[in-house]
């Protein structure tokens, strides 16, 4: 793609597109990283010239330059940008690139990045992780498309468990909870709440990510206001946070319950599998209790929902069963029983087990049997 372009858009001693161009007190311009490593190496002359330069030569910014080589919004070939994504990431970090050329620059990276873990660890140590917060910081409420391409960068970058600690610790959960908490686009939401998922399957990830003000809050809001995707993405998002023991009560707290219920009612299943892990603690169960035909809508899974679905629609009810008389009663006149005994033999391994387990609990009447 560069053989199209000026030749004065490439540095005289790379020979490759300009990402950062300076000029030399000779007059001439380079590319800061090609001039820089000369200057480095110990030359204190002008590479074109040949002519002596001060002891501590002054690199002035070409921004005239840089501006012009912005919007022709290049992208070196692909070659290049696998060996060498530096020029890339130094377009998202320049407060001077213009949307288009991050853009370009983001949806590079990201292409090359979704399956190939080599070049993902090679973008994390170079400095991506920076470069992408900073380019979600200089977004304005208007550059969907800006967001967009960012998210799905940090969505990609968060996919090696080795890089999920660093990008917390970098502040990547700060930006993911902003986008879930101001009125975006519903694709960004979606990729926000997925990569929520993605960092959570860290254990010390959930405890942080649950911790963090207004994290769960957002997601739960999602539930309840959202759009299909964002909604599916933050029922899984919040299943990944509830996995860890005190994000539980928090999510109750925040009112997930009843939304989830309401959610499980008009098809989301993907909520029955956080309904599962909140039955665990006795706030999620209290409130399980208090939300008229609970139980009716939980059966409705099981004889109508997926084998995930119909798994954690089981555990919940083992849940409410062991610790309630009153659900107990209300599962067993919902026939429950005779659904179990038809699933002791299902194919799922889980599901087969589940539905013993909760055999067990309305056979003894919940007499305490710790499953």
């Amino acid at each position: 793609m560069d053989s199209h372009l000026p030749d004065h858009f490439k540095c005289p001693i790379s020979l490759e597109i300009m990402s950062d161009p300076v000029i030399l007190s000779s007059g001439h311009t380079f590319d800061r990283p090609s001039i820089q490593r000369w200057l480095d190496e110990g030359h204190r002359t002008c590479p074109i010239t040949k002519l002596p330069l001060p002891a501590n030569p002054t690199l002035i910014p070409n921004h005239a330059l840089r501006s012009l080589i912005s919007t022709y919004t290049l992208l070196p070939p692909l070659h290049q940008i696998i060996s060498q994504p530096e020029t890339l990431i130094s377009i998202l970090k320049s407060p001077s690139s213009s949307s288009d050329s991050k853009i370009d620059s983001l949806r590079q990276l990201a292409r090359l990045s979704k399956r190939d873990a080599n070049f993902r660890r090679r973008l994390v140590d170079s400095g991506a992780v920076s470069a992408v917060l900073f380019c979600l910081d200089c977004c304005s409420s208007g550059e969907t498309k800006l967001q967009e391409k960012a998210l799905s960068l940090l969505l990609n970058l968060s996919l090696d468990d080795d890089s999920k600690i660093g990008l917390v610790a970098e502040g990547a959960i700060d930006r993911v909870v902003a986008f879930l908490l101001r009125e975006g686009s519903s694709d960004c939401c979606a990729l926000a709440a997925t990569i929520i998922t993605s960092l959570a399957v860290v254990e010390v990830n959930k405890a942080t990510i649950g911790a963090f003000p207004g994290a769960i809050e957002a997601l739960v809001a999602i539930l309840k206001d959202g759009k299909g995707r964002e909604r599916k993405e933050a029922a899984t998002a919040l299943y990944a946070l509830c996995c860890f023991r005190d994000n539980r009560k928090r999510a109750v707290d925040c009112g997930a319950v009843p939304i989830l219920m309401r959610s499980v009612e008009c098809g989301l299943e993907r909520g029955v599998e956080v309904i599962g892990v909140l039955a665990k603690c006795k706030e999620g169960r209290e409130e399980l209790e208090s939300y008229g035909g609970c139980v009716k809508i939980l059966v409705h899974v099981l004889r109508n929902g997926s084998s995930r679905g119909i798994q954690y629609a089981l555990l919940a009810l083992t849940s409410l069963c062991f610790h309630s008389k009153e659900m107990l009663l209300v599962t067993l006149q919902e026939g429950v029983l005779d659904t179990c005994l038809g699933l002791v033999d299902d194919d799922n391994e889980k599901v087969r087990r589940n539905s013993s387990n909760l055999i067990r609990v309305l056979r003894s009447g919940g007499n305490h049997w710790m499953y």
